[in-house]
């Protein structure tokens, strides 16, 4: 079986040291245009360039997102983009806006594009769509059930890739309009504003009906449970979200996912409590297995906040002028983030902590300690820590442990010929070798000499799995070239483990049939039978309502969410891009998200009659 991908998010040069530190096969980022995480850090163009050297030196790859749709005045600086990302020898590109994809792809035949979860790719006619498109990988909606996937790996030969860590939409990704109809900011253009995750308040007539505020914010989704059925379904790559997130957080959720993947194929035990409670402490709202692992729906909101919730870890028991009685269920630390929640709701960090009168810098479950804290009245608060400062210090230590590259040595010197060095790191090959071994006059070169001064990479990324010496009885060579010797071997193993092949650039071709433009009046009609005014051209019908409609100037339109295609016969307007697969001679309608002439070209050229 081919090991899953692990695929971790970068939102800056931090971050992405942290994902591949934690051992990431793959990271993801953008630079500091059309990438959908627009508020993120991101990556300027030298950092680009930095990036992707010290993830291939590495063996990890880079797909860099650029996946917001893209405006046609936009077209010629989002052109010399691609060009440098290609220069840079990116893996792969994440894209959304379809008239681009199919450009990038006619100009780049050999380079790997991903359709984004933006594209709303819920079922195989969709994966088709975009293998037809020359996708290489689908990056599915996160709505899509597990049964569904499983059977898409065994009719398509397109790379399949999921999220199973981190924050969800309310909405299919691609298919949210909601923050740019209240705020003007579009997370297809990746500037959303997460009105989901705002308060709101429910009614039905003069009763409010919600007791809870963030009805639509989602949990954080977590596979850990499921990785067993995740991984066995064929999933080719399992990604995490959190491009907005910090360096620690990113560091250790990898680490977590790394060795659950890990104990999976080695069939080892793996603590699945303990990694939970350790992402809950770094950050989570509550955890979903999500629609992917059928999730009940009253399960999916995080109705009490749409941010960290913490860990509870006690309730407060007695207020006093800036101090407060805790009694703890769990630990406690000085240096500890924790919320108090009752009629307020409030955080701090813990500065100061006592025990019976004295000072300690620490609690324990089951003890009674006072915190200075900010002036509160009441006492029915539940205490949640945020921050666990242990974890912290642990985490931070943790990244400053430089992940290394295992290889093997021979090292081979006889006299009257130069001495070699031969390096390997299981893929590539180095072979070296410099000056002229002689006879020593004084003092040899010696086996423990050789070894120590080869042994001395730490300042690399290497080290050394098995280092093989031999050397000639009583033989001399100046440990200059020595030195000089190691330094090329590892330089030269540097370039070979950078080496991508070129990728050509050809033309932009595309055939397309001719359309009149005409301006006419539609309608969409779905819960009401009328006469219809004759200045309206076309009709659009829910399937509910279409035989109770008698007008010949009717459209059916489909749904924006298909999994299943019937063979209609009436004409149609579609909504997906499986429906686009599936039937001929449609018209589209909004969802298709068409902003720029090259979308334009392409459905035309695919029999789209009317956009």
């Amino acid at each position: 079986m081919k090991k899953i991908e692990l695929l971790s998010p970068a939102g800056n040069m931090e971050s992405l040291k942290a994902a591949i530190y934690a051992g990431a096969d793959a990271v993801y980022f953008a630079g500091k245009h059309f990438g959908a995480r627009s508020f993120a850090s991101n990556f300027k163009e030298e950092e680009i360039k930095e990036a992707i050297t010290f993830a291939h030196l590495y063996g990890v790859k880079v797909y860099i997102t650029v996946n917001t749709l893209i405006y046609e005045p936009e077209i010629p600086s989002f052109l010399t983009y691609i060009d440098f990302l290609v220069n840079q020898n990116v893996d792969a590109l994440i894209m959304q806006d379809l008239g681009m994809i199919d450009l990038v792809h006619q100009l780049y035949p050999d380079l790997e594009l991903h359709a984004s979860t933006q594209v709303n790719i819920h079922n195989k006619e969709g994966v088709l769509m975009m293998e037809k498109l020359g996708c290489k990988r689908v990056v599915m909606a996160r709505e899509t059930p597990i049964e569904q996937i499983k059977q898409i790996k065994k009719e398509c030969d397109i790379e399949i890739e999921v999220f199973g860590q981190g924050a969800l939409c309310m909405s299919y990704s691609g298919q949210c309009y909601m923050s740019y109809f209240i705020g003007g900011r579009s997370g297809n253009r990746g500037t959303c504003a997460q009105c989901c995750r705002q308060p709101y308040e429910l009614w039905k007539e003069n009763e409010k009906l919600n007791k809870d505020s963030y009805l639509l914010s989602t949990k954080d989704l977590n596979v850990l449970s499921n990785l067993e059925e995740f991984i066995t379904s064929g999933i080719d790559s399992l990604k995490i979200e959190g491009r907005m997130k910090r360096p620690e957080y990113v560091f250790a959720v990898t680490k977590i996912y790394r060795k659950a993947i890990d104990c999976f194929y080695e069939k080892k035990s793996f603590d699945l409590q303990k990694a939970n409670r350790e992402i809950q402490k770094l950050f989570h709202r509550g955890f979903t297995k999500g629609f992917l692992f059928h999730e009940k729906e009253e399960q999916f909101p995080s109705e009490k906040r749409p941010n960290h919730q913490g860990i509870f870890i006690g309730t407060v028991t007695r207020v006093s002028p800036k101090k407060i009685d805790i009694q703890l269920t769990d630990s406690l630390h000085v240096q500890d983030g924790i919320r108090l929640v009752g009629k307020e709701d409030f955080g701090f960090t813990v500065t100061k902590m006592f025990k019976q009168g004295k000072p300690v810098t620490q609690g324990f479950p089951q003890e009674k300690i006072t915190v200075v804290s900010p002036n509160i009245t009441g006492k029915d608060f539940l205490v949640y820590k945020t921050t666990d400062s242990i974890q912290m210090t642990n985490i931070k230590e943790e990244m400053k442990k430089q992940r290394k590259i295992n290889i093997k040595g021979t090292f081979v010197a006889k006299k009257k010929e130069p001495f070699c060095l031969e390096i390997t790191d299981g893929i590539h090959t180095i072979y070296k070798q410099i000056g002229k071994v002689e006879e020593a006059t004084n003092y040899p070169v010696t086996k423990e000499i050789v070894r120590e001064k080869l042994e001395k990479i730490q300042d690399t990324i290497y080290e050394w799995e098995s280092l093989t010496i031999s050397i000639d009885f009583h033989s001399f060579f100046p440990i200059k070239q020595l030195n000089q010797l190691k330094r090329e071997c590892i330089e030269a193993l540097n370039k070979q483990r950078l080496e991508r092949k070129p990728v050509e650039k050809k033309k932009y071709s595309r055939e397309v049939p001719d359309f009149p433009q005409e301006k006419g009046k539609t309608i969409r009609l779905s819960t009401e039978k009328r006469e219809i005014d004759s200045t309206f051209k076309e009709i659009y019908v829910e399937k509910d309502w279409f035989d109770d409609i008698k007008d010949e100037r009717k459209v059916l339109r489909l749904p924006r969410i298909m999994n299943t295609f019937p063979p209609y016969q009436q004409k149609l307007l579609i909504s997906e891009l499986g429906s686009l697969y599936s039937y001929q001679k449609v018209e589209t309608d909004f969802s298709f998200n068409v902003t720029n002439s090259y979308t334009v070209s392409l459905l035309h050229s695919l029999g789209v009659l009317k956009i």
